[in-house]
C-alpha cells in the first residue's frame, strides 16, 4: 500500500469534469481520478472545513458508522479494470476488519470526514501513476507546440486532464 494525500480536487477546463488528485506520500507521483461533481463538491467542502447546516451524504454514512460501533481504520484505491477505479473502506467492528467495496470518490469523500489515511495500491500505482514531465509541463505552461513535443494522441486519457491544470503549484517557472 502506498500512502496518498489529496492533493487537489479540480475541474477540467474543457469539460467541467472533475478529478481528484491523490499524490504519493514524498514523491512527485500522483493518481489522477475522475469524480463525479456532487463528491468532488462532498470532498472539497470538507477540505476547506465548510460547515453545512444539514448532514451530507457522506456525513450521514460516518455518522451511521460510528452509531453500529464500527470505526472508519483507512480507505484504499484498490484495484483497476477496464480504466474502472475500485476503492475499499477498511473498518474496525467487534475486534475484525471489515472491508467494504466503494467507488474511490465515496471513500475519499468519508475518509476526509474521519480523517483517516488514504492509501492506492502497488499495483494501480503502477499502472496509472504520473509523474509530472517537466519538459511537457513546460511547454504546457509556455504554450509551446513543438514538433518534438509529445502530442495528444499519446497522452491519451490524460490529454484533456492534463490541459486542464494549473500547475502553477509545480515550482515549475516559465
Amino acid at each position: 500500500m502506498i500512502e496518498v494525500n489529496i492533493d487537489s480536487v479540480r475541474i477540467s477546463l474543457m469539460s467541467q469534469h472533475r478529478v481528484v488528485v491523490l499524490r504519493e506520500e514524498n514523491s512527485e507521483r500522483y493518481l489522477p481520478i475522475w469524480i463525479g461533481a456532487p463528491e468532488a463538491d462532498a470532498i472539497t467542502l470538507r477540505l476547506q472545513g465548510v460547515q453545512v447546516e444539514r448532514p451530507l451524504t457522506h456525513d450521514l454514512l460516518a455518522h451511521s458508522i460510528s452509531a453500529m460501533g464500527a470505526e472508519v481504520q483507512y480507505v484504499m484505491v484498490s484495484d483497476l479494470r477496464s480504466d474502472v477505479f475500485y476503492a475499499e473502506l477498511v473498518l474496525e467492528y467487534n475486534e475484525r476488519e471489515l472491508r467494504i467495496d466503494a467507488r474511490p470518490s465515496d471513500a475519499l469523500a468519508l475518509a476526509v470526514r474521519a480523517e483517516v489515511p488514504v492509501y492506492v495500491s502497488k499495483k494501480v500505482m503502477n499502472a496509472a501513476g504520473r509523474i509530472p514531465d517537466r519538459d511537457l509541463t513546460a511547454s504546457i505552461l509556455e504554450g509551446r507546440d513543438d514538433d518534438d513535443d509529445i502530442g495528444d494522441e499519446d497522452l491519451g486519457v490524460f490529454a484533456e486532464f492534463i490541459e486542464g491544470l494549473d500547475l502553477g503549484d509545480l515550482g515549475i517557472e516559465k
